[in-house]
């Protein structure tokens, strides 16, 4: 068993998230914001909303909280990640991408302090708290080069597919034996 995994227990709740890493000059974008009383950083980052593949949510999140409009170019990775606060699992899908210069006149969403570029020894070297260990871990990842294909991503839009398995790709897996 892996350290710090309980196979016997599932989580009461799973949220999927998207976040953003975008580095310029060796620093990075993050969100400063207020999150359960406190304030916070993290990457632009949030849930999916129904109906968004994870790469629009991504997107999204990055508009909506640094006012900067993201371009993914590659899935950083997976992190699973459960809040001690109140046992909520946290599955995080992070892309590396580019962001534009910030639209001056799109309002930030609410919570949203502002934006900061910070890079890795700045970012531990500050006061404030990093909303999740997810954060360190996704530049630590990218300052590694971890990155893989977007199109490692498959998504099927299944709501018109009516039953059974139609929608999916007909290719077939054919057992010998």
């Amino acid at each position: 068993m892996m350290p710090g995994y309980n196979s016997g227990i599932m989580p009461e709740q799973i949220d999927v998230t998207v976040a953003a890493v975008a580095e310029q000059a060796g620093a990075f974008l993050l969100i400063e914001e207020r999150s359960a009383g406190r304030v916070v950083l993290n990457q632009p980052a949030g849930h999916v909303e129904p109906g968004e593949t994870l790469i629009e949510a991504a997107v999204r999140e990055t508009l909506e909280e640094s006012a900067c409009h993201f371009e993914p170019d590659f899935l950083l990775g997976t992190y699973v990640w459960r809040s001690p606060a109140d046992g909520t699992t946290f599955v995080r899908f992070a892309f590396t991408g580019q962001v534009g210069e910030p639209d001056p006149g799109r309002p930030l969403d609410q919570g949203i302090i502002g934006r900061r570029w910070l890079d890795r020894s700045a970012l531990l070297s500050q006061p404030t708290p990093l909303r999740s260990p997810m954060v360190l871990r996704c530049i630590e990842d990218y300052l590694v080069g971890t990155r893989y294909p977007l199109n490692t991503i498959t998504h099927w839009d299944l709501s018109n597919a009516g039953a059974g398995l139609q929608g999916l790709p007909t290719t077939a897996v054919t057992a010998t034996g």
